[in-house]
């Protein structure tokens, strides 16, 4: 099983509306992509040729949103087959998912349900990620998603939830940290707490994004520019886990690449700070 899960540096997500700039301008300021796995499912489409091309001077990581892990459907083979495939062409650096469920009964609900945080379903998802993994040959890695809901039966934190899962199933961790921050400000828990609490050795990607703020709870849109309580928990999360390969999610009110490019240099700024700050504490520990 392919175990490889090298330091990318900064990247962005691959979006249509920028194929044409980066193939002209291959622009060294990003490090690599993240390609959203169900967009390039169909062989031979446009979309799938024009990833190829990125592939050829960038390297790729795929990222899913139909997997549904949690959900007690059986897993869709047709699906993992497709994925697969992809994988097999493209060769990407690894492949991600969301810890979530989608739906039941053969019914897509096209959204990234949160679970019951249980014994139960730590069982239930561990297996099934076995599975996926056996199939793909590869490990995969795990995303937090933003939440909106808790559940009775839930008997233990999300970041114990998540982190009893990706060591059960030998599989690694994609941490969302503005989806961290979402889901302490709806539920009122200290977000630091989530970052404290992870296994460091799994986690091996870092999304960042923009949200929507309604007052009393946030929506997670990925259509606002990253506001700076996520930048400030970035810092903290580099500063606690080292360099982790970051990317920033852009989906909707896309602006040039250019712009995108701008906003990833303060991540690559941000890290630079909390790495030089932890370094600097690591440095005056050992001379105590």
């Amino acid at each position: 099983m392919n175990a490889s899960f090298p330091y990318l540096g900064f990247g962005l997500g691959l979006r249509t509306d920028h194929y044409a700039y980066i193939l002209e301008h291959r622009p060294s300021s990003v490090d690599w992509f993240e390609a959203l796995t169900e967009n390039y499912l169909v062989p031979g489409g446009r979309p799938l040729h024009y990833l190829t091309q990125v592939r050829e001077h960038y390297p790729v990581v795929m990222h899913g949103v139909s997997l549904s892990i949690g959900s007690t459907d059986p897993l869709n083979q047709t699906y993992l087959k497709q994925v697969k495939a992809l994988a097999d062409q493209i060769q990407p650096q690894w492949i991600s998912d969301h810890l979530s469920w989608a739906g039941v009964e053969g019914i897509n609900l096209h959204d990234l349900i949160p679970l019951p945080y249980t014994e139960e379903a730590i069982k239930h998802v561990t297996e099934r990620v076995k599975q996926v993994q056996d199939y793909l040959g590869r490990q995969i890695l795990l995303e937090n998603v933003s939440s909106y809901i808790t559940y009775k039966a839930s008997c233990m934190q999300e970041w114990e939830f998540l982190s009893a899962i990706v060591e059960a199933a030998d599989c690694m961790m994609l941490l969302d940290v503005n989806n961290v921050y979402v889901s302490s400000y709806n539920h009122g828990f200290d977000p630091l707490d989530f970052i404290k609490n992870v296994p460091a050795n799994r986690v091996k990607q870092i999304h960042l994004a923009g949200h929507l703020n309604r007052g009393n709870y946030i929506i997670d849109t990925h259509d606002h520019p990253i506001i700076d309580p996520v930048w400030s928990l970035y810092e903290d999360t580099i500063r606690l886990l080292g360099p982790v390969s970051t990317m920033i999610e852009r989906d909707d009110n896309i602006p040039s690449l250019p712009v995108l490019l701008e906003e990833l240099a303060i991540a690559k700024k941000t890290a630079a700070v909390a790495q030089s700050t932890r370094l600097g504490e690591q440095v005056s520990v050992g001379v105590l």
